[in-house]
């Protein structure tokens, strides 16, 4: 079992959590809009994907430019929904809403055709997970554009994993609304984190 397989083995049970918590929030929040609706349903979609991307090449059961068209649809998702009944501007929801979009931008990176070539994974089963063949400078532009994905959803993993520490500390247990809240930036930032690591194990 190589080194990634074991990474693989700890992100595989983590995007399926966050794919239950989804479905889960989803089913208990009846009463929300259609956008928040639409936007977890986004969300446990890519964490689905991701939970069998390392075991499993889906391009072989969808056509082959599917996976990152949906995903490059779902990116553009993001932004052009950003303005909603909240008194809030037009860039501020755009900037608050930027995270999911390079997040969906990062998945359609990742499934691109032409992304990767077969890799054993555990069982001899190949999957898809670098990409050769291409000129030198073609590499050098798909690295920096990887780079730049990967650090981003790293910082915002980190900002949002680390923002309440301090609050954990003080914060009463009976205070419902800070603890979802608390929740809902637990589950973000960890699949933020696995994204990025993800997307810097599968494109290289």
């Amino acid at each position: 079992m190589s080194a990634s397989d074991v990474i693989y083995c700890m992100l595989t049970p983590l995007f399926v959590a966050a794919a239950v918590h989804g479905l889960r929030h989803e089913v208990l929040s009846r009463r929300s809009g259609w956008r928040s609706r639409v936007d977890r349903l986004l969300h446990t979609a890519m964490a689905l994907v991701m939970a069998v991307m390392p075991w499993f090449d889906l391009s072989r059961v969808l056509p082959g430019g599917a996976q990152p068209a949906f995903f490059v649809a779902a990116a553009l998702w993001y932004p052009l929904t950003a303005v909603s009944g909240r008194q809030e501007s037009g860039p501020a929801a755009t900037a608050r809403r930027l995270p999911y979009a390079v997040g969906m931008a990062a998945m359609g990176w990742m499934t691109r055709p032409g992304a990767a070539e077969p890799h054993e994974a555990l069982g001899g089963v190949p999957v898809t997970v670098h990409h050769s063949g291409h000129p030198v400078g073609q590499m050098k532009a798909a690295d920096t554009l990887t780079a730049v994905l990967a650090l981003y959803l790293l910082s915002h993993a980190l900002r949002l994993l680390t923002r309440d520490m301090p609050t954990l500390r003080t914060a009463r247990s009976s205070d419902v609304s800070t603890d979802r809240e608390v929740y809902g930036r637990f589950w973000e930032g960890t699949t933020a984190l696995g994204t990025a690591v993800m997307l810097l194990l599968m494109v290289h």
